[in-house]
């Protein structure tokens, strides 16, 4: 069982779900219970809470109570549209980081019955080891163990698809897994890292308009300006909270970018994916541009709205050069092709099937 390293990540652990969601290439994600199907994280309520209070304390004690700086009504309007905006924003992707499910592996990575009855009934490892060899063989699978074994999951009794990895928290093997976020009870993969990442930005620049906004009166708190005693309360909550998370998330946010850039997950940070030559850490960068659509789409108006637009079907990715695609297990890959149409690789790349997508909405 593979269990996410420590870092800067922090705190990373991965959901609880059941059912799957089966796209037209076979693509599944779980869609049942999600982190608030039997229990409540009690950081997603902390982090609830915080929401909750910072809301009511800056509309209602600070807007409506004492005004912006130019007390006119086309003022007051501007800042609750900019803040609700912010909110807004905030407030789905939050949701969306939440409640999006990770995807899971296909049936066609599962061992079948008789696959499984061999495996299980064969003392012998290294039979064991040439059986998911010849299963391995119909798969489109580039890495490898440490030891130069198939990637196997005894537990989901699975052969892991490429980035795919097991998850202790959720007892399941999670497609691109990244890490389980504890602030959203969620684990944080194929089917929503655009989500994560557009919240930490929304979160980002949610604090960043509320500790501006209430600067000035922390100001006036400071000189003994400010009248109201239980403003004063709001005041040095709002700022504090506001600052501090913006301090963490902009440390956090800085961390996911680099990764962004260079095409690695969290768990592939601290331990190099392997393929046939050997350990890789920049064996999935294809480049900035390219690192940064498999993500977000093609679609540069739908970047900042969390819409799964992500590229591929969460099992196999682009390779940086041809030298890995020699692998010979991917001997047979094209059999297991479900649409029949050639995969291209161009420039040196070993493209991954782009053209089908997860429908998560």
């Amino acid at each position: 069982m593979e269990a996410p390293p420590a870092g800067p990540a922090a705190n990373i652990m991965v959901p609880d779900t059941t059912a799957h969601l089966q796209g037209s290439s076979g693509v599944h994600a779980l869609m049942g219970q999600g982190c608030f199907g039997s229990k409540k994280g009690t950081n997603t309520i902390l982090g609830s809470a915080l929401t909750s209070a910072s809301f009511i304390s800056t509309v209602a004690l600070l807007t409506l109570q004492y005004g912006v700086t130019l007390h006119n009504t086309l003022e007051k309007a501007a800042y609750l549209l900019v803040f609700h905006v912010c909110f807004m924003m905030f407030c789905w992707t939050y949701w969306k980081a939440i409640f999006t499910p990770a995807a899971t592996p296909s049936k066609k990575f599962h061992l079948s019955y008789r696959d499984k009855e061999r495996y299980e009934m064969e003392e012998r490892p290294d039979v064991q080891k040439q059986i998911l060899i010849d299963i391995a063989n119909k798969l489109p699978i580039f890495t490898r163990t440490q030891s130069g074994a198939i990637r196997f999951c005894d537990y989901c009794q699975l052969i892991k698809p490429d980035r795919c990895h097991h998850c202790s928290v959720c007892e399941t093997c999670v497609l691109k897994m990244d890490h389980h976020c504890p602030w959203v009870n969620n684990c944080v993969g194929y089917s929503n890292y655009k989500f994560f990442l557009l919240f930490l930005s929304y979160s980002m620049l949610y604090c960043v308009f509320i500790a501006s906004t209430v600067f000035q009166y922390f100001l006036k708190f400071w000189v003994g300006e400010l009248p109201n005693g239980h403003a004063k309360f709001h005041v040095l909550f709002l700022l504090f909270v506001a600052v501090m998370f913006f301090v963490s998330l902009m440390f956090l946010f800085g961390y996911h970018c680099w990764l962004v850039a260079k095409n690695r997950s969290t768990l592939e940070a601290f331990s190099a994916p392997v393929f046939q030559n050997g350990p890789d850490r920049n064996g999935f960068n294809v480049g900035f541009r390219k690192n940064l659509l498999q993500i977000f789409g093609e679609d540069v108006k739908l970047w900042f709205i969390p819409i799964f637009t992500s590229q591929g079907d969460g099992h196999r990715f682009p390779l940086r050069t041809l030298s890995e695609c020699r692998n010979p297990l991917l001997s047979s890959e094209r059999r297991w092709q479900e649409d029949g149409s050639d995969e291209d690789s161009t420039d040196g790349e070993a493209e991954g099937d782009s053209s089908v997508r997860l429908n998560i909405e």
